[in-house]
């Protein structure tokens, strides 16, 4: 099972969260041949919107995206206060699997969109000044939120499956004199391995790393893959198209529309039955 698993520190004013995708992470690269580059940029991608997620207090999406003129034109991972999460990779040249961030992606910036369900939408854009992911996210929240924040990340195999694990930490808003405090448990965070990521209970990670604090963990929420596609999102789409329009595609297509969704590979069919049923039902919905 994919968790997540807040925390909080009694004796520092600051929070901090421990996430972990197997299954999550499978599922996003299902159906894709992604270069090792790539997978392991969604891992990290897949981490960092799971532990943002989490910072939500309303019911909600977060999306964050990267987007550049580079090979990678654009990696993407959708989630919600739900810790539901979908992702997909554009790539459009060779990636070789040791590519660095600016390597894939080269002139760049990285949007991170917050839509709440009740409230206006905020989106928060910033370049790609740092050499990884994790450090322009930590940078986004420096200049955006004016929050210190900590990302810990990694990315392997485990149990022969691709995983991605990571802890934030982040000082508490309207607290101050929290930098000696900051800067001692983010030491202490720096030493976490992958292998105990990957395999120990949120409360050994947190013994094992802040043994001296006080530390209070919080229930396990569990982190899944979920694809809002469906048959009649596309029905809705190909009905936006003009009838000259789907019958030119329905032509070059041999008499069938394939809608394919990039999230998770399912593919939607649509003849001219199909379509000449849409018509008819649009045209009823009018009249």
């Amino acid at each position: 099972m994919d968790t997540l698993n807040r925390f909080l520190f009694d004796n520092h004013p600051i929070r901090g969260e421990i996430s972990r995708l197997e299954d999550t992470y499978q599922a996003i690269l299902d159906n894709h041949d992604y270069p090792i580059a790539v997978q392991k940029l969604l891992g990290e991608l897949l981490v960092v919107t799971s532990l943002l997620t989490a910072t939500l207090k309303f019911e909600g999406d977060i999306a964050v995206q990267l987007q550049g003129d580079g090979s990678l034109t654009l990696a993407v991972v959708n989630g919600n206060n739900q810790q539901q999460l979908r992702g997909v990779a554009r790539i459009n040249g060779e990636i070789a699997d040791d590519a660095t961030l600016k390597e894939m992606v080269g002139n760049g910036y990285i949007v991170i969109t917050i839509t709440p369900k009740n409230g206006e939408r905020y989106q928060g854009i910033v370049g790609l000044e740092k050499d990884t992911l994790i450090g322009c996210i930590e940078n986004y929240f420096m200049q955006s939120e004016q929050l210190p924040t900590r990302l810990f990340v990694k990315t392997g195999v485990h149990n022969n499956k691709p995983i991605a694990a990571g802890i934030l930490l982040q000082v508490l808003p309207n607290d101050e004199n929290t930098e000696e405090s900051f800067a001692h448990l983010s030491t202490l965070t720096e030493t976490i391995t992958g292998n105990e990521l990957f395999q120990l209970p949120a409360d050994e990670i947190l013994y094992r790393l802040y043994n001296q604090e006080q530390v209070r963990l919080f229930e396990t929420h569990q982190i899944t893959f979920k694809c809002i596609c469906s048959r009649q999102r596309c029905e809705n789409s190909l009905m936006t198209l003009s009838a000259e329009e789907i019958d030119e595609i329905l032509n070059e297509e041999g008499g069938k529309i394939d809608m394919h969704c990039d999230y998770c590979g399912k593919h939607y069919l649509f003849d001219a039955i199909d379509i000449a049923e849409l018509k008819n039902k649009q045209h009823t919905n009018y009249h």
